[in-house]
């Protein structure tokens, strides 16, 4: 695939518009500048217009990111923690973000996703493979082992 290069005023145009679509992290639009063929200066200088023009702001990305993992994926703090991390979102703005989320929904997620998993687990007859299941998915999902632990022996003791 070859790539198109592009003026920085073009480049500035275009990167607003890609903005303004939807909350973008600075590496995102580091990236996507880049692909316009930019240099570093012009990089740095467009980056700095944005953030100055509130079309670019950290916290705000990872407050949206935060919330949407959450609510559309069932993510745990974990998961959405390290997905943070991976797109270069400071540590200060991935601690604020993971605040946002409401303890009382984040609790009622997990036991939700945990029910819905262990209902999918009916028909495994051996409980420490069925606790093993369930325990590994919500790991996957992000969830803290603490948490984990718990519902998981209440659960099955439960049943």
């Amino acid at each position: 695939m070859a790539f198109q290069t592009f003026t920085p005023e073009q480049s500035l145009l275009k990167i607003k518009q890609y903005c303004a679509y939807q909350e973008r992290c600075h590496s995102e639009v580091r990236d996507k500048l880049y692909s316009f063929g930019l240099h570093q200066n012009e990089v740095d200088e467009i980056i700095s217009t944005l953030i100055t023009e509130n079309y670019l702001n950290e916290e705000r990305f990872a407050v949206h990111f935060a919330g949407g993992k959450f609510r559309m994926k069932q993510w745990g703090k974990i998961k959405i923690r390290q997905a943070l991390k991976n797109k270069q979102v400071s540590e200060y703005c991935s601690r604020k973000a993971l605040k946002e989320i409401d303890n009382n929904e984040y609790r009622q997620a997990f036991f939700k996703l945990a029910e819905q998993k262990l209902k999918t687990l009916k028909t495994e007859k051996n409980i420490f493979i069925k606790k093993r299941k369930l325990q590994d998915f919500l790991l996957q999902k992000g969830y803290e082992r603490e948490m984990i632990t718990d519902a998981v022996k209440n659960m099955i003791a439960k049943r």
